[in-house]
């Protein structure tokens, strides 16, 4: 009745192959009736040019689709085939390209009719299925199904919580979206022939953008404005091998379910910083980066030990508690039996239902005077405050102590002691794990590096004092199966040497028999002068029981924007923005304490970095790997300087050094 615009042309048809229609106006595949209306061949076949058809005439004269020559269309597209019954039962009977094989004869009749699966030019398509390399896809060359797009617009996918608003994510997708086709365009004018399979179309691109997006707003919903723009600037400045490796992992994933996997080389080595220093060169800089706790006991810093008095009364007290404590996931009162109760019992109080991830309140905005401000909830599971009780649950209830003589009452604290035969030792970063016992928060892992090497110095599992409540695994990365298959501690052997599993964590690791053992261990490693570093190290030096006076915080050194302690920036979050690295990416694995603690050394490298060139600048010099004041500096003010870095511009950093 009217003429099509072809407005739908490039649309696939809703009803695929199920479709009737002699000229649909939507896309189909190569042998639709729309493409067998519109080529003279075919129509010669079936009638004249008035379109009377010859009854004598047999399908199998019909020429397929595929072999037809691509002038073969003429002025008589407009040719319309009266036919009662639909192409899509037509094409069972068209012969394929081979007449001698039987097993085949249908396949290019089912393949012209079934609906489209991609808007992918063929030649490219063709060199993928063709290319499947062992680099990209597996160690065996197979031959890959081609990869099903689904036609998605640019716009941001629904989100139960949105980190930002419609217009802001959709802002920011299309920065994200140009970012990827820049670099996929220098990947098509590129002469390198063996990446032009990974060149992606357009619907392609737009997939690869929204999965980007989607991940982030998923995974890192506090700063997902900061994260995605540091993802864009990046692109911009990526080279085109390194795009290559982010298209193959994305296909990978994406289309084929194949996870990524890193070597064992590359899983191991961390991202190089450059600071343009020798080792002892860094570990002088350094000496002006140590944090002085005095003042910071409020915060949780132990500078002295308990006494024995102050022992004896938190003693006297979980006594007269009879064992009741409050739990530290859920909140709920219950009582411990250290040693069990006389049927076995460990806790009362049955199973804990919690949230597992701690409650987001959304930042304000100036429009909340009149929608009213957004309601705090948990991103575990999207939930509102007081919507439900939790969404996990777990055995037993469990808690945390942190009061300096209760901890001390379980292990007394002790001062890092002389060892004047071993001589000045080089600065160690440590990290350790805790898991919930019946005597609280307990010491599970530690692990220590040298600094700025990273080179592995200890690693052991560490059996705790009290039975085993809850090993929090989520966060520690130590499961039952470590404790099972943990052999006994040897000086001799590292814990690099044994078998290692997927994700680079020892099968067969080292354990020592109680939490001071590890205690001694670390100290081995340590003078009263040595600089210790790690992230909050209040939690990690309270969990050993140890004060030490020559510390390096990084909660310190890069305080939180909003004014220093007691808040704390984490160090997933301080390595992604200053280190661009991915760290705790284990998900259910929990985390890696080497890991950890090679993050931890390296975001004080960045601090020497900075400091060094400011020194420079103001004169100062080595000599045989001492620091060199010019002439008439005041050292007191360089320390100033040193403690006053800022983490980035626009921060002011709230100092914690007394004068």
């Amino acid at each position: 009745m009217f003429q099509p615009l072809g407005l739908f042309a490039e649309v696939p048809c809703p009803q695929g192959r199920e479709c009737g229609l002699l000229t649909c106006m939507f896309k189909h595949a190569e042998c639709t009736s729309a493409t067998i209306s519109r080529s003279p061949n075919i129509a010669s076949n079936f009638g004249d040019s008035n379109g009377h058809v010859a009854k004598k005439q047999k399908l199998e004269d019909i020429t397929p689709a595929q072999n037809r020559p691509s002038g073969s269309l003429s002025k008589q597209s407009s040719f319309q085939l009266p036919m009662k019954e639909p192409i899509s039962k037509l094409g069972s009977k068209i012969p394929s390209e081979n007449p001698h094989s039987n097993a085949t004869k249908l396949s290019s009749a089912s393949r012209a009719v079934s609906p489209p699966t991609s808007t992918r030019p063929k030649p490219s398509s063709a060199r993928h299925e063709s290319s499947s390399t062992s680099t990209s896809l597996g160690s065996t060359p197979t031959r890959l199904p081609p990869r099903k797009v689904r036609k998605e617009s640019l716009n941001p996918r629904m989100l139960t919580k949105a980190p930002a608003n419609h217009a802001t994510r959709s802002a920011i997708l299309d920065k994200l979206h140009g970012a990827m086709t820049k670099l996929n365009a220098k990947l098509v004018d590129s002469k390198d022939e063996a990446n032009r399979c990974f060149v992606l179309n357009k619907d392609e691109l737009v997939t690869m953008a929204l999965d980007e997006e989607e991940k982030v707003a998923r995974e890192n919903f506090s700063v997902y404005s900061n994260i995605i723009k540091l993802r864009i600037v990046k692109l911009t400045k990526l080279a085109l091998e390194d795009w290559v490796n982010e298209v193959k992992a994305h296909l990978n994933t994406r289309y084929y379910k194949i996870k990524p996997q890193l070597s064992s080389e590359s899983a191991s080595v961390p991202t190089s910083i450059d600071t343009g220093l020798s080792v002892k060169e860094e570990i002088a800089v350094a000496a002006l980066l140590i944090t002085p706790l005095d003042g910071l006991e409020e915060h949780g810093y132990v500078t002295k030990a308990p006494t024995e008095a102050a022992i004896e009364t938190a003693r006297q007290g979980v006594l007269d508690s009879k064992g009741w404590e409050k739990c530290e996931r859920c909140g709920g009162r219950f009582q411990v039996f250290p040693g069990r109760r006389e049927d076995g019992a460990l806790t009362s109080g049955g199973q804990c239902t919690y949230h597992p991830s701690r409650p987001f309140h959304p930042p304000r905005k100036r429009t909340d005077n009149v929608t009213g401000s957004s309601e705090t909830y948990f991103p575990c599971c999207s939930e509102t405050v007081g919507a439900s009780a939790g969404c996990t649950k777990a055995s037993t209830h469990v808690f945390k102590v942190s009061e300096t003589k209760r901890l001390a009452s379980v292990l007394q604290f002790k001062t890092t002691p002389t060892q004047p035969e071993k001589g000045k030792l080089d600065p160690v970063s440590f990290d350790c794990e805790m898991g919930y016992t019946t005597l609280g928060l307990e010491l599970i892992r530690l692990t220590a590096v040298s600094w700025p090497e990273g080179r592995e110095l200890l690693d052991v599992l560490v059996k705790p004092v009290g039975e085993i409540l809850d090993l929090n695994s989520r966060f520690s990365g130590v499961f039952p199966e470590h404790f099972a298959s943990a052999v006994p501690y040897d000086p001799s052997t590292s814990s690099s040497a044994l078998a290692s599993d997927q994700r680079g964590k020892p099968k067969s690791m080292q354990i020592v028999q109680s939490p001071a053992a590890a205690r001694e261990l670390l100290l081995n490693l340590l003078q009263p002068e040595t600089p210790l570093i790690a992230h909050a190290i209040d939690n990690d030096l309270n969990a050993c029981r140890i004060i030490h006076p020559t510390v390096i915080d990084t909660v310190i050194l890069y305080p939180n924007p909003a004014g220093g302690l007691p808040l704390r920036v984490s160090l997933k979050a301080l390595a992604r923005r200053f280190l661009e690295r991915d760290i705790q990416t284990g998900g259910d694995q929990g985390h890696d304490s080497k890991e950890d603690s090679i993050a931890t050394g390296d975001l004080v490298r960045v601090k020497v970095r900075e400091l060094w060139k400011r020194l420079k600048a103001k004169g100062w010099t080595f000599e045989n790997d001492e620091l060199v004041p010019p002439t008439g500096s005041d050292t007191l003010n360089i320390h100033k300087l040193a403690m006053s870095l800022s983490p980035s511009a626009g921060h002011k950093r709230k100092s914690f050094a007394s004068s």
